[in-house]
């Protein structure tokens, strides 16, 4: 939820993961601080789900599990989407040409049932800054 409260129009954050990771949960998460009016849900079969925000904003939700590759992936107009929103994309390996350079990247791992293991990291400055303000939040440390 506080990575979502920092998102702004233009971020990509890519989740990447086996199955049952968590990555659609992680999703709801940073729907949810983001101040989505919408519940968040897997967009396997549609591939994007837009989310509303209170002020007409749009956050969007990529599943690339189900596109080919990154050929595909352009098609459905990803920098339209960043003009007008954040986007969360989960399996974003699978697409990874197709995204900007600069991003936030998120690799999850399965611990057990019930833990995940989180590796963040960060593609270009304002990356970098939002990682830095991500720990502080959560860790109360820079």
């Amino acid at each position: 939820m506080r990575l979502g409260a920092l998102l702004r129009k233009g971020d990509v954050i890519c989740l990447s993961g086996d199955l049952g990771t968590g990555k659609t949960t992680f999703v709801q998460g940073i729907a949810s601080g983001w101040g989505s009016l919408d519940q968040a849900s897997s967009p396997t079969f549609v591939l994007v789900n837009v989310y509303r925000g209170p002020d007409r904003s749009r956050l969007y939700h990529l599943d690339a599990y189900r596109i080919s590759g990154a050929a595909e992936a352009e098609l459905l107009d990803i920098d339209e989407m960043l003009e007008s929103g954040p986007l969360v994309v989960e399996w974003a390996d699978r697409i990874r040409s197709a995204l900007p350079a600069e991003g936030l990247w998120v690799k999850m791992y399965n611990i057990d049932d019930q833990q995940r293991d989180l590796l963040f990291t960060a593609k270009g400055q304002h990356y970098q800054e939002l990682l830095v303000r991500i720990r502080k939040h959560i860790f109360g440390v820079m």
